[in-house]
């Protein structure tokens, strides 16, 4: 549900399950990483019984941190980052300025001219 009590668009719903999928794949790779990175070497190199261990358990410890707070962080930043809300075009006539040249309709007061400041 969205802040006003309303449904989700299909735009918002899709991107929300491409957030969900980025966060769990690049929490995956991170972790993969990381438990490389740290248990790596008691895997390649002949290593005391005692340092394979500590490595191996500290790889099996780390890993599932690292994807969990990696998960939850890409998830909350999410909101920040969402899909513009829709608006009603606007209406183009009397009244209405450009924000370019503040002059009705977006017209320059000289057309084919310059302005001094260009």
């Amino acid at each position: 549900m969205t802040g006003y009590g309303g449904r989700r668009t299909q735009a918002q719903r899709d991107a929300i399950t491409v957030e969900i999928g980025y966060a769990l794949l690049s929490a995956a790779f991170a972790a993969a990483v990381l438990f490389g990175a740290v248990a790596g070497p008691a895997l390649l190199f002949q290593l005391p019984d005692t340092v394979e261990k500590v490595l191996l358990r500290a790889g099996l410890l780390a890993a599932p941190v690292l994807f969990l707070a990696r998960v939850v962080s890409v998830l909350i930043r999410f909101p920040e980052r969402r899909l513009p809300e829709r608006r009603f075009p606007e209406r183009r006539g009397v009244g209405h300025t450009d924000g370019d040249t503040g002059r009705p309709g977006g017209q320059p007061s000289q057309p084919g001219r310059t302005s001094p400041d260009s």
